[in-house]
């Protein structure tokens, strides 16, 4: 389906936080994606992301991860220095801060008019995948996507040591886990500790893992692995029509 795109201003600990807006163009009323992007912001390769699920019928928003560093509309160019730049900002922002955004873009999204307040799920991309899975901590969110998300098993997240991992009890949703074998950020032991933990905690989950490198369903890198992420794209939005629809 044909979808619209805007950018939406919201305010979070007095820094300015901009959404990136996308959901159909056919007048109606449609579940939410809160949408994380990985380190390097709302860039082409991630827009392209949230309108892809936007156009399956879904008000997708995506906040500005790095608000409160990054002057608003920074784009982090993927390189070496881009990385550099993206891991500090990542690092030098609270685990309380990003925990603060969840909650302000799902009251968003509740207040929105072409919005199912019941029907909200979060979906995000390594770090953002991360941010995805934590959001599952709050009550709202029915369904989580976390896309080869990094820092889980380990706790790595922000300033601190996230407590996760610890707190995956409280999580009442649905999860889906997209991994992929070659990740050298979530290895092969890092996925056992989650899966574990996601069984020991009793959440109702699915791990899917393919032969893919890191970051291998964004489009403009040497990991880009088209042939996974169109299989991925299949299992998450038949995950999110059994789960939201």
């Amino acid at each position: 389906m044909q979808i619209t795109k805007r950018n939406v201003e919201l305010r979070v600990d007095d820094s300015l936080m901009r959404v990136y807006l996308a959901a159909p163009k056919t007048t109606g009323k449609y579940p939410g994606i809160l949408f994380y992007s990985d380190i390097y912001q709302l860039g082409g390769p991630i827009t392209r992301l949230a309108d892809r699920v936007a156009g399956y019928g879904y008000v997708v928003a995506a906040p500005e991860i790095f608000h409160r560093l990054e002057p608003v509309g920074s784009v982090i160019e993927p390189d070496d220095l881009g990385r550099m730049r993206g891991n500090d900002d990542a690092r030098r922002t609270e685990i309380r801060e990003y925990d603060a955004d969840t909650t302000a873009v799902i009251e968003f999204l509740k207040s929105e008019s072409t919005v199912i307040p019941e029907k909200i799920a979060s979906m995000g991309f390594c770090i953002g995948g991360h941010l995805a899975f934590r959001a599952a901590l709050q009550k709202d969110i029915k369904a989580a996507v976390c896309c080869y998300p990094t820092g889980i098993h380990s706790g790595k997240l922000g300033k601190g040591i996230a407590d996760t991992q610890q707190r995956m009890k409280e999580i009442k949703g649905k999860v889906l886990m997209i991994f992929g074998s070659f990740d050298p950020h979530v290895p092969q032991e890092g996925r056992t500790v989650i899966a574990k933990s996601l069984q020991e905690a009793g959440v109702s989950h699915q791990i899917l893992i393919y032969e893919a490198d890191h970051t291998f369903m964004r489009d403009d890198g040497h990991r880009y692995d088209p042939a996974a992420a169109d299989l991925a794209w299949t299992e998450i939005t038949t995950f999110l029509q059994r789960v939201l629809n």
